[in-house]
């Protein structure tokens, strides 16, 4: 018990070395976004490893793990704990995709990389953001001003539209849905169990939310996104879609689902959760779009 003990002290610190070297982000959601929360299974070779607000996904296979999306620079300690805890190393993650560059959900990514020496893949727009460590200038959330700054990844994959890329047998497959960020991509992958095969979706944020004076439906010399963005959602609840899950947790009721589990339903099987889900981000575009051509 006392060597156990050590080696998980051993393991904490250096855990928070690797924290300390990229900084924590501090923002009024993150520290109730960060809380750890017990990995459990989806369905299959799919797994939840990330926190309590922040999404982050572990899929399995015999040759290498793909790891979607890193969360907070802060959560990257307990995501590799969560890996861990389900039996799996982190050195066996060999591809790291992202759904948008924002530090919510790419800010462990540099940390994970380090950890796990990863291939780091995402869209044309994702990877400068990666790269640079903070928003694109064409980012509804762009901060000229203050922008937040995380660590950078030096080398990323550029994914295209409809791409699949992979570690030995599992692959996942990118789907462009710009409108949050420029660079937004929803990933989506086919996991087995018990000789059943299911479609999953990770969702990219569909929020159409904006800083300063930003307009989805133009502003001067900015171009109208809001027919782009409109596509994008469109686009979500047009794919397969068995199982939902999204970048943050609480848009796709993952913990719900997980709690009501049981051995025999899964209530994340189910092939109306991309609509649902489409169907509210449309609802929430639309008010928006009203709301700022009422402005004009």
């Amino acid at each position: 018990m006392k060597q156990t003990t050590r080696l998980l002290f051993a393991l904490a610190l250096l855990s928070g070395a690797v924290q300390a070297k990229d900084g924590a982000v501090n923002c009024d959601n993150c520290k109730a976004w960060n809380k750890p929360v017990k990995p459990f299974n989806v369905f299959g070779n799919t797994w939840y490893v990330g926190v309590d607000g922040l999404s982050s996904v572990l899929i399995t296979g015999p040759r290498g793990h793909i790891l979607v999306d890193g969360a907070l620079p802060q959560s990257a300690p307990l995501i590799e704990a969560n890996i861990k805890a389900l039996g799996f190393r982190i050195e066996d993650v060999k591809l790291i995709v992202n759904s948008h560059a924002h530090w919510d959900h790419a800010g462990g990514i540099p940390a994970l990389q380090r950890a796990s020496g990863a291939v780091v893949a995402g869209s044309e727009s994702t990877a400068l953001g990666l790269k640079t460590g903070t928003n694109v200038k064409e980012d509804p959330q762009y901060e000229a001003r203050s922008p937040v700054q995380i660590a950078t990844v030096k080398k990323v994959q550029v994914v295209r539209d409809g791409e699949t890329i992979g570690v030995g047998p599992i692959a996942i497959t990118a789907h462009l849905t710009p409108g949050h960020t420029p660079g937004s991509t929803t990933w989506s992958w086919s996991s087995c169990e018990d000789q059943r095969c299911v479609q999953v979706v990770y969702a990219d944020s569909l929020n159409p939310v904006a800083l300063g004076n930003f307009k989805y439906t133009g502003r001067g010399n900015a171009p109208d996104i809001s027919g782009a963005f409109a596509a994008s959602i469109a686009r979500v609840d047009a794919l397969k879609c068995d199982i939902l899950l999204s970048a943050h947790p609480s848009f796709a009721d993952t913990f719900a689902k997980a709690a009501a589990r049981t051995p025999a339903r899964n209530p994340f099987i189910d092939a109306n959760s991309c609509h649902v889900f489409a169907a509210d981000a449309a609802r929430r575009l639309a008010d928006r779009v009203a709301r700022e051509r009422s402005e004009h």
